[in-house]
Order: C-alpha cells, then sequence, then structure tokens
C-alpha cells in the first residue's frame, strides 16, 4: 500500500493512477484510430465520472464513513469512489454530447468503450496503492494485510487482517478486457459497446462475492450486482441491435 507517491503527503497515488489511466486512454484513442477530436469529450466524462463516482461512494457509504465527518466528503484524494455511479452519469453527459454534436450515439460508444477498460484499470490500481475496495478476510496465497491506517484497519476494528486484494483481481480482469475489445473493434469497427457492458457486467458481479468492505443491499444483491444485472441485459440489448442492423 502507497497512498503517496515518494511519501509525499501532495502527491497521492490515486490520483496519479487516474491520470495516468485517462491519458493513456486518450493516447490510445488518437495514436491507434486517429480520434484527436475526441479530447473535450474526453475529459467531460472524466470529470462527470468523478462527481457521479464520488456521490455513489458516499451515498453508500455515508453511516461507516462519512456521517460523523461530513467535510471528508470534499477528500476525493484519498479515494472513495463507486465505478457504477460515474458510469451511469457519464454516459448521461455522453448522449448529452453525441446529441450536441450531432454524432452517432453507438458509434462514437463502440469506440470510447474500449478505452475505458484500460483507464479503469489504473484506477483500480490506485484503489490498492490507497486500501479501498478490498476483498474478504482470506487464508489465500494471494491474500495481503494492509498497514495500520488503512480502511480495512479501521473498517475491522483496528485489526490488520489478510485480505483478497480484490482490486488486483479487477485491474487484471480489466486490461484483460481491454485487449479483446481493442482486437475486437479492430476487426470489425462494431460490438465494442455491447461487449464492454455485458463483460464488465459480469466481471463485476462475479467480484463482489469477494468483496470484504461495507457493501449495501438491494435484497439478496450487493448495489453494484443489482446494476450489473441491468448493465448486462442492456448491454445485451444494444448487441442485439447492432447485429441485427448490420444484417440488413
Amino acid at each position: 500500500m502507497y497512498p503517496n507517491v515518494l511519501g509525499l503527503p501532495f502527491l497521492h497515488t490515486y490520483g496519479l493512477m487516474i491520470a495516468i489511466g485517462f491519458f493513456l486512454a486518450c493516447a490510445v484513442l488518437e495514436r491507434a484510430f486517429g480520434r484527436k477530436d475526441l479530447g473535450n469529450l474526453a475529459v467531460a466524462l472524466v470529470l462527470a465520472g468523478i462527481v457521479g463516482a464520488r456521490a455513489s461512494y458516499v451515498i453508500e457509504h455515508w453511516q461507516s464513513e462519512f456521517a460523523a465527518d461530513p467535510i471528508s466528503v470534499l477528500y476525493v484524494f484519498r479515494g472513495g469512489l463507486m465505478f457504477y455511479g460515474g458510469l451511469i452519469l457519464a454516459t448521461i453527459v455522453f448522449f448529452g454530447w453525441c446529441f450536441w454534436r450531432r454524432q452517432n450515439p453507438l458509434a462514437v460508444g463502440n469506440l470510447g468503450t474500449v478505452v475505458v477498460p484500460l483507464a479503469h484499470a489504473f484506477g483500480r490500481i490506485g484503489c490498492f496503492c490507497y486500501g479501498c475496495c478490498y476483498g474478504k478476510v482470506s487464508d489465500s496465497p494471494f491474500a495481503v494485510v494492509f498497514p495500520v491506517g488503512s480502511p480495512q484497519y479501521f473498517m475491522d476494528g483496528g485489526k490488520q487482517l489478510p485480505v483478497l486484494p480484490t482490486q488486483l483481481f479487477e485491474a487484471a480482469a480489466l486490461f484483460a478486457l481491454f485487449a479483446l475489445l481493442f482486437f475486437v473493434y479492430r476487426r470489425y469497427r462494431r460490438y465494442t459497446a455491447g461487449l464492454y457492458f455485458m463483460l464488465y457486467a459480469a466481471i463485476r458481479f462475479s467480484l463482489e462475492y469477494l468483496r470484504g468492505d461495507p457493501r449495501a443491499a438491494i435484497g439478496p444483491f450487493s448495489i453494484s450486482q443489482a446494476i450489473s444485472i441491468a448493465m448486462f441485459l442492456f448491454g445485451a440489448g444494444l448487441l442485439f441491435h447492432e447485429r441485427a442492423s448490420y444484417r440488413r
């Protein structure tokens, strides 16, 4: 766990990883696909993603983390973002941008979703460096022990326990998803938006069973699992629509 780069209190690893992921995603769009015109959209989506991700995380963890110190809601640099909340708000901004610029949302979405897992993977590495989004207590050889002062330490009553590094599990899955979507888009120039929503939903739904941090629930599922189900169905609908349109 390295919350600060080189031990400097003003340089947070979490924010650095998000920045690296963002710039790499933009570089892929420009170098591999020649889209230099999506820079403003990318910035808008990142800002919307951060706001949405923070808002949803605060709502889910209000009692456990923020009720006693509401001003800490503003400490985004410490970590604490819920990806699905960011994705929902970024999607709204995305459709607004496409309407304003008169762009085909599915065509732009197929390209944009190729690089989302790449940026997201670095964000999850940032989660690991900060210590949030950790897994369940485990005696697995893959388990890690976060230091005193980490989110896991405080949530488990001041105990350093071996937990699964679910942040790294998800990062690895996201890098693999990026490679798959990159290949599909280069070959077909379509289908990647539907595949992204379906495959990431499956990844997140599965990993939720390994998470050890506080999870709000909707019936038998966590909030993220419930969103994953809706996201999977949405992706399947996109894929079906695109395949049907292509066959005409």
